[in-house]
């Protein structure tokens, strides 16, 4: 028994320009049999059979078949069709210009499941004529080397609590702490003002959430001065 390929459809349309006044299908299946091919087109209707699959290779052979009653025209001999080891592609010309895109594929307001939007293809009626938007790919954070800003923190490598601090060349006004390698569980603030750097640990941040440390200035001033022990009493 036949069964229905997945049939993906978009379109545009153009009340001037002809080649801009069309319907995109695809057959989606994979290794159709060129010879048992069945394709027909008229103005009304588009119409599909083959069998699909590769015994010698495993994989299952299977006959599939549709037909479509279309919403709208199309012209047969201004169409085409592109057939290859995964789809037939289909470009069908409608006859009737007009701004307005189809509201369906078939004649009919029938739910078809097999017949699918191709999304890789469609586009709003009120955006065809411009450009696809752009696919914005997710910078390589690759160690984060060469981040604008980060005074070239290449690498960062291993920054668990800011100790062992390897791999940080040159941080500006870090007075030269070139490299850093292997500072262990070493009094940082400590080390800062014995080179001379003048760096604030106020400045650094304080974990991944990038919170300011707290300042040094706080209620807390160190131990209450010794009060003058009152002389001893004579008997």
């Amino acid at each position: 028994m036949a069964v229905h390929p997945e049939v993906l459809w978009a379109q545009r349309s153009s009340e001037t320009d002809e080649t801009k006044n069309v319907l995109y299908l695809t057959v989606n299946l994979s290794d159709v049999q060129p010879d048992t091919l069945q394709y027909d087109l008229t103005p009304t209707s588009i119409s599909f059979k083959a069998k699909a699959g590769n015994a010698s290779k495993g994989i299952e052979e299977r006959d599939y078949e549709f037909k479509l009653d279309l919403f709208a025209e199309v012209v047969p001999e201004e169409s085409s069709k592109t057939l290859t080891s995964r789809h037939l592609a289909v470009v069908l010309r409608k006859k009737e210009k007009k701004a307005e895109f189809w509201p369906r594929l078939s004649k009919v307001k029938v739910k078809m499941p097999f017949v699918k939007t191709d999304f890789s293809k469609w586009v709003d009626e009120d955006e065809q004529d411009g450009e696809a938007p752009a696919v914005e790919e997710e910078p390589d954070m690759g160690g984060m080397g060469g981040m604008p800003g980060m005074g070239g923190m290449g690498g960062m490598g291993g920054m668990p609590g800011m100790g062992g601090m390897g791999g940080m060349p040159g941080m500006p006004g870090m007075g030269g702490m070139g490299g850093m390698g292997g500072m262990g569980g070493m009094d940082f603030e400590q080390m800062m003002k014995s080179m001379g750097g003048g760096a604030d640990l106020g400045d650094l941040g304080e974990g991944p959430s990038g919170a300011a440390a707290e300042s040094d200035d706080s209620d807390d001033d160190g131990p209450p001065p010794l009060e003058e022990a009152e002389p001893a009493k004579t008997s």
